[in-house]
């Protein structure tokens, strides 16, 4: 097992290690400059200064591997256009795109294994044809048209919720008191519902198609023979091997959340890492930017060794190739 870990976190450096490599030069072998174009130009001098100081006038490959050298002692370098460490702005942003991502997956598994485990137990009934066609609906729409459409309803005509941002910001500069607190959790209500229906909608189908395969199983058929109680033989017997399927899919789930919020924090306003990464590719910030790339592929492969794990260790029948030999 420790043999395994380790080519796996081995295998999870290359693969951060290429994307960051691909991002920096993709981003700089973009069309246009830190220095513009845009509503606001700087003038030639100023730019010149500016590329002098964060070595933009340079060949492509000596900055990438100044970057790599800054970046193999914890260096994230400076943001050009916020002129501040880019390790201080995503330090600011990712909090709040975690607490995104992980409302949002409350509210994806949540909601996602309860539908799922009712339109196996109706399998083929009215609600499960009712329920499995809600869900496709749901799945089908883009994520920020749904967000467009929560917030006309719910924020502009029934102002149930706040428009966007992440707290009222004259009452709530700082969370700081409870009534702080219910104020973030009511800012934070409707981009968590957009981004965890449209994962429940898919959770519910995986979940429902697990659980239909696992209920025709002889042990659940030696369960229901043994006169146990048909909610014990779903929720313990039967739940726990259709999981799972579900466990990979929530290694996979949160770190699309936290990369796929980009959309979603543009629409309410949410200050959050991928805010932050759209601005920074409309101004070349190129640091910024290859930093977002850096905690992204991070996130992903974390899931994806996270989901491997718990997968071994939910299934005893799983075996690390090579393990015990």
């Amino acid at each position: 097992m420790a043999a395994w870990l380790v080519r796996r976190l081995v295998a999870s450096i290359a693969i951060v290690f290429a994307v960051v490599t691909i991002t920096f030069f993709v981003v700089h072998l973009a069309h246009g400059t830190p220095c513009g174009p845009g509503d606001r130009p700087l003038p030639p001098e100023v730019c010149q200064q500016l590329c002098r100081r964060f070595g933009c006038d340079k060949p492509l490959r000596v900055q990438y591997v100044k970057y790599l050298a800054a970046l193999a002692q914890g260096d994230l370098s400076e943001s050009i256009g916020l002129h501040r460490p880019v390790a201080d702005a995503l330090a600011d942003a990712i909090p709040n795109t975690f607490i995104l991502a992980l409302a949002a997956l409350l509210v994806d598994f949540a909601l996602g294994l309860a539908l799922g485990i009712y339109q196996a137990v109706r399998a083929g009934r009215f609600g499960d044809v009712a329920a499995g066609n809600v869900a496709l609906l749901v799945n089908s729409m883009p994520v920020f048209w749904l967000g467009l459409v929560l917030l006309l309803v719910f924020a502009q005509w029934l102002r149930w919720f706040p428009a966007g941002g992440i707290t009222n910001p004259v009452l709530c500069p700082r969370i700081d008191s409870p009534y702080c607190l219910l104020d973030f959790l009511w800012h934070l209500t409707l981009p968590a519902l957009t981004l965890g229906l449209v994962g429940a909608a898919s959770t519910a189908r995986y979940q429902r198609a697990a659980m239909l395969e696992v209920v025709s199983q002889d042990y659940v058929r030696t369960a229901r023979a043994k006169g146990l109680r048909e909610r014990r033989v779903l929720l313990v017997h039967a739940l726990r091997n259709a999981l799972l399927p579900i466990i990979t899919l929530f290694g996979l789930a949160f770190p699309f959340l936290f990369t796929g919020a980009v959309l979603i924090e543009t629409v309410f306003a949410w200050p959050g890492m991928g805010r932050l990464a759209v601005n920074a590719i409309f101004q070349r910030d190129y640091p910024v930017v290859t930093g977002a790339a850096l905690v992204t592929s991070a996130t992903v492969v974390l899931g994806n060794l996270i989901a491997d794990v718990l997968y071994a260790v939910a299934d005893p029948r799983v075996r690390v190739p090579g393990e015990g030999r």
